[in-house]
């Protein structure tokens, strides 16, 4: 990638959180997501795949500092509630709780025997949620229930993508629904954004120009509709044909060949 002027690799997941690009829409929900957690309340975080469910999350954590909060990440998809629990459980350092019922009592005096004496605000996020089962969302339930629903003790997250919305309409997690106090709902980027974007993940990548002209930038949206995983996958594929042609600027053709390359 050096013809391109690239310092480090370009359009790749590994990346700081702080070097993200700071679309508004996305900014204005992460500060949200954090005064949700600050006020010990529980949310849900839903979009279609690839509109930053993945950099909310990734910057809401990384704004918590440790010394307050004490947080647990869980991507386990089609687990029973007691196997979910038992994961929860496990990430709190906790052993050897035998039956479901016991295990989620003592799973209720770990997180507030944690809140009353440490004074640490608890969060458990379910990433994927849309891939969890109903019992297993039912959790959500069980473990912002403390004193009959007059302490908050731990904000629960959800994150996943719309099908989540479709499965907490429904009767039997009308229960889970109401104890999370907000919706937060992301979409694709926009033409505007999308060119942005691309232009910020060059910048970041250490070219002082950019290999993308406007024709293969509308290229790259019109394939990707504005999808930020898939500018990424589009725009190296695009960069790596240009480079077989020993091109320095990325063509709408080298754009056509990366998206047949991908099967997009």
């Amino acid at each position: 990638m050096e013809r391109f002027g690239f310092v480090s690799e370009p359009f790749t997941r590994e990346i700081r959180i702080e070097q993200r690009y700071k679309a508004d829409f996305i900014e204005s929900e992460i500060k949200t997501a954090r005064e949700i957690v600050e006020a010990r309340q529980s949310s849900v975080i839903m979009g279609p795949a690839g509109s930053g469910k993945t950099v909310v999350l990734r910057a809401l954590l990384d704004d918590l500092p440790e010394s307050r909060y004490r947080i647990v990440y869980l991507k386990l998809a089609g687990l029973g509630a007691r196997d979910m629990c038992r994961q929860v459980a496990l990430k709190l350092g906790m052993t050897g709780v035998g039956t479901y019922p016991a295990l989620v009592h003592a799973l209720e005096e770990q997180l507030h025997g944690g809140f009353s004496s440490q004074g640490m605000r608890q969060v458990i996020i379910f990433d994927d949620a849309h891939e969890m089962r109903t019992d297993s969302l039912r959790l959500a339930r069980l473990l912002t229930n403390f004193e009959m629903d007059s302490k908050l003790v731990v904000s629960v997250i959800l994150a996943g993508q719309l099908p989540l919305k479709k499965m907490l309409s429904t009767p039997e997690l009308e229960d889970v629904r109401q104890r999370l106090n907000v919706c937060l709902e992301l979409r694709l980027f926009s033409r505007e954004e999308s060119f942005g974007y691309i232009s910020h993940r060059v910048k970041i990548a250490g070219a002082t120009k950019s290999p993308f002209p406007a024709q293969s930038s509308e290229a790259i949206f019109e394939i990707t509709k504005g999808n930020m995983r898939a500018i990424d996958a589009l725009a190296l594929m695009s960069l790596r044909v240009a480079d077989e042609g020993k091109r320095s600027v990325v063509s709408a053709s080298d754009v056509a060949v990366a998206r047949a390359r991908l099967w997009m």
